[in-house]
């Protein structure tokens, strides 16, 4: 009986210590907020959630913490672990501005008893776009109000409408595709839907319906009840020019503006994407616009509302998550804030990118008054904190207090002349200067008088140099394929529709299925009908008849479509000032030359402008002549083997009614396209003449479609956006020797003691660094900081070159621990001297 007992209490004890280790890694680690998220986010699967609560399949929402901001974006600095985010949101915004206009261009052109419309397979690889061409995107998707999406891929259809329509795109694992017989995942298959396409009893599967669970975000915007106001939404206006040189001015109505509140973007909860995708994920939700209903004849009653919206959605797994504790910079409500191991008694928490949704990713510096023992060479890293033991942590990640802290010294005095020489002798570029556009061209570049030129050209003085002063070398934007990706990437999304639709779509192809008009008649019909004119009967009958319901193709891509597409680029991103789709001769329908060029004068607008560049066809101003577009155009003359293949996975609508799905006539078909790095980068340029007065860097990213033999593909065109340079981080920081970067190694860092680490957010300026010490160093004054601050540094730095008074040799780390040998060594002296006093007296 007691071995029986025994036995009992051995198992319990056993399962106890199995929980244990289960709930927390070591014992030391107790539970938390980020526990109980994580236990929230494991319990829900594909498998069951259909039968989990609506509120299961939510997650608290601050679970995401400081999302981007339209107000906030050209003001304050966006964390690098927020740029995937940031793109999110720019790329909503884009697709509601486009929307917006493409619904509302009918009034640009002249009335017809048809609809100017895109087609249903525009929507299907708009948003295929949105998501191949950016890997951190998900989901797509355009959801429209009942009753308010009108199409003309059905023949006979002006003027009606669907009672759903709902295209959506999201990201396959590929992994275990039949079509991949490698078993290599590509992410590079496209599921394609319409949800609109459902049974009418379904009510669970009607996305406008409280009884579809993860609608959250059609309840964003929708419905829209306007009453009879017709000022209740935001107005836009776009000057356009034609090629022909008519003008035009039209005024579309939009998203709220970035002033008014709650501003154009809404986020959603994270939440499972429940039959669907089966993740958790998170959404970016903006409005769209259209003057509804249509063609009454009585504009007073055709109001502007918001009659869809749309949808981009990411991976919440692929989001930083903050676990440091709530400061000035992490003030917003965060569920994971205080969650971080670091001591607080001698550390404090610094958040890290790139960990997404789990622990550790931040690390531990030390605080002030504190310096890393020696044998560390940088902060602790949260992720290793997260995976110590007891003994382990309770042993060590800690700091240690400096002895002997210093004031900073209040009268500042000039350098003597042996320092100052010893200085300049060490920077001679500084010693003897050019200034002006030569400036960029010395052996040792002067980094303060290159970014005095750069930033003395502007619209008044450029006239002043001559044209190749105002092209710089490419080492001058080193940087920007990093910090301009997501505007680059914007391109590559509008490079990739427009590849897909020339691929995919045909606007040639018959599509069957349903009833058409009659033929001619023919001899024998005739016969017939003269037979029963004797009987008394008639028949009247019209070839050109068009009964409605009949699915036809898309239409070939309009001009109102690529000016709203291009358009739409400068609208949804404001570090884009400019943007252009350049199409090859005659390679646009009906056009010889098409360049729909959209662009804006200042940063803060509603008012922008779009020329088309082919009325500008002189040689030498051509669009075609310009140097990104040639280099593209002799890349890809020939060989297409290095473009990315996307399959697609397309479900269409049974009919016009969407009473059930049906798979694509081709199921699945593929298209080719491009990706970040097949495009091209442009040296920054001051173009005097332009419509842009900045220094602008283009990315053009190119497109490609089937030739008219439909053999093979062949170049097309190309999508270009322009960037202002002065908006990009100047990196002063050593890097590897063939690093392209013009300001490489010119910070002025103590190498001895401290090195370069460069700070985000500080634009085309010196100073864009701090000096953090080297191992076995310390930061020796009593500071809020432990670091020098580069501007501070470089401000210091001039202050010697200028023979003025300055501190700058206090700009150094001291040897960690020098006052504890300091004070051992006194003290050894006093005693040696006492003994010896003692010895003499005693003698």
């Amino acid at each position: 009986m007691a071995q029986t007992s025994l036995l009992c209490r051995s198992y319990l004890l056993f399962v106890v210590f199995l929980i244990v280790g289960v709930l927390a890694q070591y014992e030391w680690q107790s539970k938390d907020n980020f526990d109980a998220i994580k236990f929230k986010f494991d319990k829900v699967s594909g498998d069951n959630c259909p039968i989990q609560h609506v509120s299961d399949l939510y997650l608290p929402e601050d679970t995401i913490s400081h999302k981007p901001n339209i107000k906030e974006i050209n003001i304050n600095p966006v964390f690098p672990n927020r740029t995937a985010l940031l793109h999110l949101h720019n790329m909503a915004l884009s697709r509601s501005f486009f929307w917006s206009y493409i619904l509302q261009s009918r009034f640009i052109r002249p009335a017809i008893n048809d609809t100017y419309d895109p087609g249903m397979m525009y929507y299907f690889l708009s948003t295929v776009a949105d998501v191949s061409a950016n890997p951190y995107i998900n989901a797509s998707a355009i959801y429209f109000a009942p009753n308010c999406s009108y199409s003309s891929s059905y023949r006979g259809f002006f003027n009606k409408t669907f009672p759903r329509f709902a295209p959506r795109t999201f990201r396959q694992d590929d992994f275990n595709d039949p079509i991949h017989l490698q078993k290599i995942s590509t992410m590079n298959t496209f599921e394609i839907t319409d949800l609109g396409a459902t049974p009418e009893e379904a009510f669970s599967k009607d996305y406008t319906s409280d009884l579809y669970k993860i609608n959250e975000w059609y309840k964003t915007w929708l419905p829209d009840e306007v009453g009879v106001r017709h000022d209740t939404k935001t107005t836009y206006q776009v000057q356009i020019r034609y090629a022909n040189n008519t003008n035009e001015t039209f005024t579309f109505h939009g998203p709220p503006g970035a002033d008014e509140e709650p501003g154009p973007v809404k986020w959603t909860r994270p939440y499972f994407d429940c039959g669907r995708s089966n993740k958790w994920l998170v959404a970016a939700v903006t409005p769209i616009a259209d003057i509804y209903p249509r063609h009454t004849q009585f504009r007073h009653i055709e109001y502007p509302k918001y009659t869809g919206i749309a949808v981009l959605e990411m991976d919440f797994e692929r989001i930083d998550i903050n676990q440091c504790p709530k400061g000035e910079g992490n003030n917003k409500p965060n569920r994971f804030a205080g969650t971080a191991r670091c001591k607080e008694e001698t550390t404090e928490c610094e958040p890290l990118q790139g960990w997404g949704f789990r622990r550790g990713g931040y690390q531990c510096r030390c605080k002030p008054g504190f310096r890393i023992p020696s044998n560390i060479r940088r902060p602790f890293l949260g992720e290793i904190i997260e995976r110590a033991s007891a003994e382990q942590y309770y042993n060590g990640f800690d700091c240690l207090k400096i002895g002997w802290v210093q004031k900073q010294p209040i009268q500042w005095e000039r350098a003597p002349y042996r320092i100052r020489e010893k200085h300049l002798d060490r920077r001679p570029e500084y010693r003897n200067y050019t200034t002006g556009p030569s400036s960029l061209h010395t052996e040792r570049m002067n980094v303060d008088q290159a970014i005095k030129f750069i930033h003395g050209v502007n619209e008044n003085t450029c006239k002043n140099f001559h044209p190749q002063d105002l092209i710089l070398h490419g080492d001058i934007s080193f940087g920007a394929k990093e910090q301009f990706e997501n505007e680059a990437k914007m391109a590559v999304r509008l490079a990739n529709f427009i590849s897909a639709f020339l691929q995919v779509s045909d606007p040639n192809e018959v599509y069957s299925g349903r009833r058409v008009a009659d033929k001619p008649l023919t001899e024998d019909q005739m016969i017939g009908e003269t037979l029963a004119l004797v009987l008394g009967n008639t028949r009247v009958s019209d070839p050109n008849e068009v009964y409605s319901g009949r699915r036809v193709a898309d239409k070939p891509l309009t001009e109102d479509q690529m000016i709203g597409e291009t358009l739409a680029l400068v609208l949804g991103n404001t570090r884009v000032w400019a943007a252009g789709t350049y199409w090859e001769r005659n390679k646009f329908t009906n056009r010889t030359y098409f360049a729909p060029f959209a662009y804006k004068q200042q940063l803060n607008t509603r008012k922008f402008k779009v020329e088309d560049l082919a009325r500008l066809n002189k040689t030498g101003e051509i669009y075609t002549e310009q140097t990104w577009f040639q280099s593209l155009k002799q890349r890809w003359s020939t060989n297409f083997d290095d473009l990315q293949k996307y399959y697609l996975k397309i479900r269409i609508r049974h009919n016009e009614t969407g009473d059930h799905l049906q798979k694509y006539e081709r199921y699945p078909t593929f298209y080719r396209a491009g990706n970040l790095k097949h495009g091209f980068w442009s040296q920054p340029r001051f173009d005097c003449n332009g419509y842009v007065k900045k220094w602008l860097i283009t990315y053009a990213a190119p497109f490609f479609g089937w030739d008219s033999l439909k053999v093979k593909l062949e170049f097309k065109g190309v999508v270009a956006v322009s960037m202002d340079m002065l908006q990009l981080d100047v990196n002063q920081c050593a890097d590897k020797f063939y690093a392209p970067n013009a300001f490489k190694d010119t910070h002025k860092c103590d190498e001895k003691t401290s090195y370069c680490v460069p700070i985000l957010g500080r634009g085309f300026e010196t100073g864009g660094y701090k000096c953090e010490c080297l191992q076995g160093f310390e930061y020796p004054f009593e500071d809020l900081i432990t670091y020098y601050d580069g501007q501070l540094v470089e401000a210091e730095f001039q202050n010697i070159v200028e023979d003025k008074e300055t501190r700058y040799d206090m700009f150094k780390c001291r040897l960690a621990g020098a006052s504890a040998i300091r004070a051992a060594s006194t003290l050894i002296a006093g005693l040696l001297i006492l003994m010896a006093s003692l010895v003499y007296r005693f003698r």
